[in-house]
């Protein structure tokens, strides 16, 4: 029979590597010197953003990131650290993230992983200044839609033009 100690941590390796399937990123942070209604904040930020945000054991951590296929991210997980999964916008999320760490200087963020790319802060951060999915759905819209609104523009004025010179003619026949 195992020990209740090898199932707990038998479990959150499964819970891990489930998330890592459903989640398009993964984000390693490092808590150390946050308080604990910090730490709930920032889960509540999270949450916002359908994230989620998990303490495990580190050795446990490694094992699922490795066994995930993730080694990149093995190397972050040292000291308390947790990880946080995006499961729809990875923009929302490393947003959140480098907001929390503007007010929380004690909370670190070093690597990611979104798809098959491992990332550094610096492509965190950058990944926080774009805008969101439907910001740039809508500038595509807008982009495509632009051509068609002055094809149209052109041809009310071509027509306007037309009967304004038609109107001309006919109050010149008429003196």
């Amino acid at each position: 029979m195992k020990k209740i100690s090898l199932i707990v941590k038998e479990n959150s390796e499964n819970r891990i590597k489930d998330t890592l399937k459903e989640s398009e990123a993964v984000f390693v942070i490092r808590y150390s010197g946050l308080s604990s209604p910090d730490v709930t904040a920032l889960r509540q930020n999270l949450k916002s953003t359908r994230a989620s945000f998990y303490v495990v054991k580190n050795s446990v951590a490694r094992r699922a990131l490795k066994d995930a296929g993730l080694e990149g991210l093995v190397g972050s997980v040292e000291g308390p650290c947790g990880l946080i999964f995006a499961k729809d916008e990875p923009v929302n999320v490393s947003k959140a993230i480098c907001a929390f760490a503007k007010d929380h200087e004690k909370m670190q963020f070093d690597a990611g992983y979104l798809k098959d790319k491992l990332l550094a802060r610096k492509d965190i951060e950058a990944m926080a200044k774009l805008p969101s999915k439907e910001v740039l759905r809508a500038q595509v819209v807008m982009a495509l839609n632009a051509p068609i609104s002055g094809f149209v523009i052109s041809l009310n004025q071509i027509l306007r033009n037309f009967v304004y010179c038609l109107d001309q003619v006919k109050q010149k026949k008429t003196t």
